[in-house]
């Protein structure tokens, strides 16, 4: 059976579990190498030995909200993958769930620099790389309260509007270069960071991270290729089945 993504090389951030693991497992099921990239050292290397039964894969660890780091994952990637040509920009935290008037600026410039911030750091870099591959693919990872406010979710919000703002400027810039960028929201997962964030939702009534992972298939492989700037719904790529 032909894989869909053959010949494809996938820097993923946010890895170590969720739905990043869950992206570079289908991944790998379906041909691509992978280089994985999260904070957490030793549960990022546990996640590697696990998955390199499926493929080829390589990783860094690293903490993106610093320019410095981000540039070093570019740059360890493209060593790793000369023919690097799909970036995931997974990576992304939550922040505490209260008001802004409740909301400390710590953890403001927190959300802000890991969700939104650490995108342009890493993302930066690469582009040189990617202009030179050919149909090379960024996937941003959005949410609904990134285009529709809700209380209580503040930081968190605003730094996905800002990830949907950020892949409609590099769409727009990168077009023409042969370079695309689109967005995903995932909707509700089944995750630990869903689940701390909804203790009161039942998990299984979810899709897992490998069902989600359908339309991440989609974007990084040639069957989008004239597809640009665009947010999809990862719902509209698979059918939910019954929770085992």
């Amino acid at each position: 059976m032909t894989k869909r993504l053959e010949g494809k090389t996938a820097l993923i951030t946010g890895s170590n579990k969720g739905i990043g693991k869950g992206i570079a497992s289908v991944f790998l099921d379906e041909g691509a190498s992978v280089f994985l990239c999260a904070r957490d050292a030793d549960e990022l290397e546990a996640t590697a030995f696990e998955l390199e039964v499926k493929g080829r894969v390589s990783f860094l660890a690293a903490d993106l909200a610093d320019p410095e780091q981000a540039e070093a994952v570019a740059a360890a990637a493209v060593a790793a993958f000369p023919n690097l040509n799909v970036l995931i920009n997974n990576a992304s935290i939550v922040g505490k769930r209260v008001t802004l008037d409740e909301l400390d600026v710590a953890t403001w410039d927190d959300v802000l620099k890991v969700n939104t911030s650490s995108l342009f750091y890493l993302t930066r870099p690469l582009i040189p790389h990617f202009k030179r591959q050919r149909g090379a693919s960024i996937i941003n990872v959005s949410s609904t309260v990134g285009r529709i406010g809700k209380p209580r979710w503040g930081a968190y919000a605003v730094s996905k509007f800002g990830v949907e703002g950020f892949t409609q400027v590099l769409a727009s810039e990168l077009g023409p270069e042969g370079v695309r960028a689109n967005a995903v929201n995932p909707g509700a997962t089944r995750t630990g960071m869903r689940a701390a964030a909804y203790p009161e939702e039942d998990p299984m009534t979810l899709p897992t991270p490998e069902q989600v992972a359908e339309v991440f298939v989609y974007l990084a492989s040639d069957a989008s290729s004239e597809l640009n700037g665009q947010t999809l719904e990862a719902r509209d790529y698979f059918q939910m089945t019954p929770s085992p």
